[in-house]
């Protein structure tokens, strides 16, 4: 499965449940409207048998742009990274998949701060904490963009249906 395929995210849906009638999204991910699934690979790992700092943002990114495009925000202008970082609690081995919630912490005028949260399915417990600071810029990549009310509407509806309300 390719990090860009369909089955790699979900936007989750109130409620959801697996056939056995329990919810299939951990507790401490409830709060998180996009849930981003990947398979942690053999060669991501370390000297140390540990998943590598560097593969956490390429997760991220993969993460980050099925959140936007769950949005429908890549509807016109670019989008540009500004910051990222990233906090290891826990290191993460191979075998495993990790669950990664997204959600938006702030949401400004032309930018937004994503919230992430690595949920180990080995470990069954949060392994690391990111966060992403994406600016809308025009299609030439020249000058700050505005969210539309329409974006903004659609961003603010999804993170309140799982109880999160972004800072603005």
């Amino acid at each position: 499965m390719s990090p860009t395929s369909p089955e790699h995210t979900k936007v989750k849906q109130q409620n959801q449940t697996h056939s056995n009638g329990q919810d299939e999204t951990p507790a401490a991910l409830q709060h998180y409207p996009v849930i981003y699934s990947q398979v942690v690979q053999w060669g991501e790992m370390d000297a140390l048998n540990h998943l590598n700092n560097v593969v956490y943002y390429r997760y991220a990114e993969s993460a980050r742009i099925h959140y936007l495009q769950a949005l429908d925000l890549f509807e016109s202008g670019a989008m540009l990274l500004a910051h990222s970082s990233c906090q290891y609690l826990r290191p993460v081995t191979y075998p495993d998949t990790l669950l990664i919630g997204l959600r938006c912490q702030r949401l400004g005028t032309t930018s937004m701060i994503i919230e992430y949260s690595y949920y180990s399915q080995q470990q069954q417990e949060v392994v690391a904490e990111a966060e992403a600071v994406i600016v809308r810029l025009d299609n030439n990549s020249e000058h700050k963009l505005p969210w539309t009310a329409k974006e903004r509407s659609r961003l603010l509806a999804l993170e309140a249906q799982f109880d999160h309300t972004p800072e603005h």
